[in-house]
């Protein structure tokens, strides 16, 4: 866990070494759960802190994090980047999405008992989210690890962010041209030129969306759709 310890350092994170123990507590009870519910492909525990906890944390880098109250995780799955954002920032509030009930109970179980308050989970599909009141134009910040097209992506996350705000998502290193066939979809929901961030840490990239507009009453459109008929 000390290159965890040490990315916390390096991010100005008080209290380093309390907030790695609930992280590799969190681990543990993903792990313990993940016997009975498919919550992580990756078991080994020091892939894990790299490719879940480390990975997770790559975007309190940007300013465009550091300047959010507001975060949903869209397609958390396990829990990522919410949880380990959620532990290390207690001072923002992140709201859980995933379709998997199962899961997302197991993830606001694990939080609960770890006493994780900022970080609530919630079940339902993007497309039928991002239709209530309560959660549309709603967050100062979407960020994402689902694994879907850009395009796709977009449609499900940007309905979430308040004009001004942003969508973060987490890509491999060689994604110009996934970026390039999603301009128009981007345009279309109400998203600015994206912005490709290339990051050292397991040849990833951030890519980021600034929201200029609301999207368009039209999208995101019903249950299935984005991923069957992507714009």
């Amino acid at each position: 866990m000390n290159d965890l310890i040490l990315l916390m350092e390096k991010l100005n994170i008080d209290g380093a070494e309390e907030k790695t123990e609930t992280l590799e507590r969190y681990m543990e009870d993903v792990l313990r759960w993940n016997e009975k519910v498919n919550l992580t492909a990756i078991t080994d525990r020091e892939e894990f802190v790299q490719k879940h906890l480390i990975d997770s944390l790559l975007c309190a880098e940007t300013l465009e994090f550091t300047a959010s109250s507001s975060i949903c995780d869209v397609g958390t799955g396990g829990g990522f980047p919410g949880v380990p954002l959620a532990v290390c920032y207690p001072d923002k509030d992140f709201v859980l999405m995933d379709s998997l009930a199962k899961r997302i109970r197991i993830v606001q179980q694990i939080c609960d008992g770890l006493g994780i308050e900022n970080a609530r989970a919630v079940h339902g599909r993007a497309e039928d989210l991002a239709r209530l009141d309560e959660y549309r134009d709603g967050f100062d910040l979407c960020v994402s690890r689902a694994v879907a097209s850009m395009s796709v992506l977009c449609e499900y996350c940007l309905p979430f962010v308040k004009p001004g705000g942003h969508f973060i998502a987490y890509k491999g290193a060689d994604c110009e041209s996934e970026i390039g066939d999603a301009r128009e979809a981007i345009r279309i929901l109400g998203g600015e030129v994206p912005e490709i961030r290339k990051l050292a840490h397991l040849g990833h990239s951030l890519v980021v969306i600034k929201k200029i507009c609301p999207t368009p009453d039209a999208y995101p459109r019903k249950a299935g759709t984005p991923a069957r008929k992507p714009l």
